[in-house]
């Protein structure tokens, strides 16, 4: 064992009473050690996958909006999550499973094909080299240097941001809003029977969330398909197949348009976003789990981050968007889930999956709807902790999230935050508070919109 694993958190209160019975994964997973056991774990990957299972449905449902074969699109899903949550388990030794990322996925097919009119193979190309980006600044040590430059006013944002750009996306979906040629947007027809199910169906999912009942999101999808059919606003496509063929997507990433003067800001964007993401849920479900050591820290982070671009890579080769680390992984370690075979089970559970493509192809999208406007939920908490008292903090923050939904696009909203908070300060006389990091990529982002 390297001398990295044995750091691993110690849970003493359990070390005495555990008995495993597999002591090659007791040896590999260091279960003892971390206070857990086999059924523990294998539990706590089942509530995790119960969590963020949803993905399965909606990430082929926003992806094919893009032009991609959906079906396609559910087997490079699940064989990512797969790839990316066992990497994370045998390699990083952490209860974090990985699969495409909400929001990520948004920008992939509105933003950048829809919006900017690239191919969703250049779409891939570029998600392919945020992945290598994020592998090199992680190899090289200067994650840190890049994290900590960003204020925290503006990764607050860029979190909120996204969640009010998939509200849009559900209410879109579910036919709450419409195009309005005097207002931009306005009000669906209420009579719509996807509106009263998209309604339902995200009362379910609160309701079950509150009451902490697990898979609460996978539950209210799932019932607002059968209310469908049963009614007959969805058609039944089965259940149980063998998997669908991935050949439409693998290997389709075009590298060499993702490498043109326009999609320079599209790399950038999904690596900021990949970057602060996995290393703000990494945090936060370490920290709710007891895994950061006594400075606070999370031992390994370098090997999670390598978990975390190795499978961005993989997922850009097998047909995906973006793969990343989940916050639903508290799912799991509130049951007890304290090591990497957590995320192992996870991964299994994703490849037992790759035969309900009949399923995910009789969900409708208003019945995954629900679950794009409570995911927005409870990404926007962010902006409760701002700091609001300071307008140089203040307002480029709420312009950052503010124009994603009204843009259409998460990359302007993080120019326009980028560009404001620079400009702002400047004004301000407070030009010493702007990060290097920041200044330059507020002058990349001018750039691009001056000449580009």
């Amino acid at each position: 064992m390297s001398q990295e694993r044995e750091t691993a958190p110690v849970a003493p209160t359990r070390f005495s009473l555990i008995f495993s019975p597999f002591p090659l994964l007791d040896r590999w997973f260091l279960l003892r050690e971390n206070g857990s056991d086999v059924r523990t774990e294998c539990l706590a990957g089942l509530a995790t996958f119960l969590a963020m299972a949803y993905i399965m449905f909606v990430n082929p449902e926003i992806l094919a909006a893009a032009g991609m074969p959906r079906d396609a699109v559910f087997v490079a899903t699940c064989i990512a999550a797969a790839i990316g949550s066992a990497v994370m388990g045998l390699y990083a030794n952490y209860p974090i499973a990985l699969a495409p990322g909400m929001g990520l996925n948004a920008y992939f097919a509105y933003s950048v094909v829809l919006g900017q009119g690239f191919s969703w193979q250049a779409a891939l190309g570029a998600v392919f080299l945020s992945g290598c980006l994020f592998l090199a600044v992680s190899l090289l040590r200067v994650r840190e240097w890049i994290v900590d430059a960003i204020p925290h006013s503006l990764k607050l944002a860029i979190s909120a941001g996204i969640g009010l750009f998939l509200a849009v996306i559900g209410f879109k979906n579910a036919g709450l809003i419409a195009a309005n040629p005097a207002t931009l947007i306005g009000l669906g027809d209420l009579h719509a029977p996807s509106v009263l199910y998209t309604a339902a169906g995200l009362l379910l999912i609160v309701a079950l969330e509150a009451r902490r009942i697990r898979g609460g999101i996978i539950i209210g999808i799932l019932a607002v398909t059968v209310a469908a059919l049963l009614f007959g606003h969805a058609t039944f496509a089965g259940v149980f197949a063998w998997p669908p063929s991935l050949a439409p997507t693998l290997l389709q990433l075009d590298i060499g348009a993702a490498l043109e003067a326009g999609l320079v800001t599209v790399v950038l964007t999904f690596f900021l976003i990949e970057l602060f993401d996995a290393t703000g849920t990494l945090i936060g479900v370490s920290h709710r789990a007891g895994l950061l050591d006594q400075q606070g820290r999370l031992p390994r982070l370098r090997r999670a981050l390598l978990a975390d671009s190795t499978a961005i890579a993989a997922g850009a080769a097998l047909g995906t968007s973006s793969t990343t680390v989940y916050i639903e992984s508290a799912a799991g370690t509130a049951v007890g889930g304290r090591t990497g075979l957590t995320a192992v089970v996870v991964a299994l559970l994703f490849l037992a999956a790759l035969f309900l493509s009949p399923l995910a192809a009789t969900v409708p999208p208003f019945a995954t709807a629900p679950a794009l406007i409570y995911v927005a939920i409870l990404m926007s908490r962010g902006l409760a902790e701002i700091d609001w008292d300071d307008l140089t903090e203040t307002a480029p923050a709420v312009i950052c999230a503010l124009s994603m939904p009204l843009t259409f696009s998460i990359a302007h909203g993080i120019a326009f935050g980028f560009i404001t908070y620079a400009g702002i300060k400047l004004l301000a006389g407070r030009w010493r508070e702007i990060p290097a990091a920041v200044g330059v990529v507020a002058v990349v982002f001018i750039a691009k919109f001056a000449w580009f």
